[in-house]
């Protein structure tokens, strides 16, 4: 196991001196912050238990958008904080006021989509002085819809994925993780106590081949069921994999938008599917873009490490707006889509319709027996 650790985020900030709350927080560019985030509430993700929290929610931990502060916000137990904060731990007695070296807190979360996890950032914005000293991170592949009692049981496995590192206040502490194996739950740990804003969890979606296989048809690049973004041409106004987030969009930043061009040139995305598989229907929806929606869009399909593109859907004209449905003339197979939109702008969602090849299903069960599963 391999864990990268950004040693220069330990220790307090400084107080909040007024104006920008994020004038001074402290963040790096992660690499593995390119792949999804598994703990997204949109996926399913949510925080099951803790054993504490006193002073903020459990749940604040996985809200999407960044933590808020405001100084001036308190309510009858103190400042309220736009994260999961414990209370002081205190020790047995006077002779005995701290508390041991292994009293901690602890968060049970369950990720949204099971998956290999890449990285994972423990971020402590607005914490500035009651962050956690340290922080340890452990996974387990529990099978159904455990409760916190059934995964708080003995013979459950866990996994270290972050051993007890410091960390600092005020900031975005990235881990990069490197075990190969396939995790439903975290355990997050703060040692001894304090609080954490947010926590996100990167990593590649490994569906259960059994549930897909039940399936038989389904949105081949959704990210639940194992799709992915290879690449795009643009993330200037938002991320590319909005486009296979569950559900449509619920406002214009739901989906992926591009800035504008000025030159002739076109934007793209491009995708792999959960396996090799037959597309039989299309849909490239545009909600909530209207004045800036892509003008045409194209779809393409190769083979896995191909690439040789093989159109499937002609440059098409796009309706802001608008959900737009498309039956193929003739199944195709392939495991890499690419869509091109023109010559930019932005779509909300794009979903594959159809099932797996034999071979593609056989592939996803041996991975998926590789992984623990």
């Amino acid at each position: 196991m391999t864990v990268t650790v950004i040693p220069s985020f330990t220790g307090d900030a400084s107080p909040y001196g007024g104006g920008d709350p994020y004038a001074d927080y402290r963040t790096a560019d992660f690499p593995f912050t390119r792949y999804a985030d598994l703990a997204d509430r949109r996926l399913g993700a949510g925080v099951i238990a803790a054993n504490d929290e006193f002073f903020a929610e459990r749940e604040n931990l996985l809200k999407p958008e960044a933590a808020e502060f405001d100084p001036e916000h308190f309510g009858h137990k103190g400042k309220i904080m736009d994260g999961w904060e414990t209370r002081r731990r205190r020790g047995v007695s006077a002779a005995q006021p701290h508390p041991t070296e292994d009293d901690h807190d602890w968060a049970l979360v369950r990720l949204g989509a099971p998956g290999v996890i890449r990285g994972i950032v423990v971020d402590t914005a607005h914490f500035r002085g009651n962050y956690p000293q340290a922080v340890s991170v452990e996974a387990a592949s529990v099978p159904g819809s455990p409760s916190p009692e059934d995964l708080l049981a003995d013979d459950v496995k866990w996994t270290t994925l972050v051993p007890r590192t410091a960390v600092g206040g005020h900031a975005a502490n990235g881990f990069a993780v490197d075990v190969e194996q396939r995790f439903t739950h975290l355990r997050v740990n703060q040692h001894p106590d304090g609080g954490i804003a947010r926590l996100r969890v990167y990593g590649e979606v490994a569906p259960d081949p059994r549930w897909l296989s039940v399936l038989g048809t389904f949105d081949l690049a959704a990210l639940e069921n194992g799709g992915r973004v290879e690449d795009a041409s643009d993330r200037f106004y938002s991320p590319a994999t909005n486009t296979i987030q569950p559900g449509r969009s619920r406002k214009m930043d739901d989906g992926w938008e591009t800035r504008r061009r000025r030159d002739k040139g076109n934007d793209w995305i491009r995708y792999s599917l959960a396996a090799e598989s037959e597309i039989r229907a299309v849909e490239i929806d545009t909600a909530y873009l209207k004045g800036n929606s892509a003008g045409w869009a194209a779809l393409s399909v190769a083979a896995e490490g191909s690439e040789d593109w093989t159109e499937v859907l002609p440059r098409t004209r796009l309706q802001p707006d608008t959900n737009h449905r498309f039956v193929l003339d003739a199944p195709v197979v392939g495991s890499r889509v690419r869509i091109d939109i023109y010559p930019d702008g932005g779509i909300s969602r794009l979903r594959l319709f159809g099932s797996l090849t034999e071979d593609g299903a056989a592939r996803l069960a041996a991975r998926h027996q590789e992984l623990g599963g």
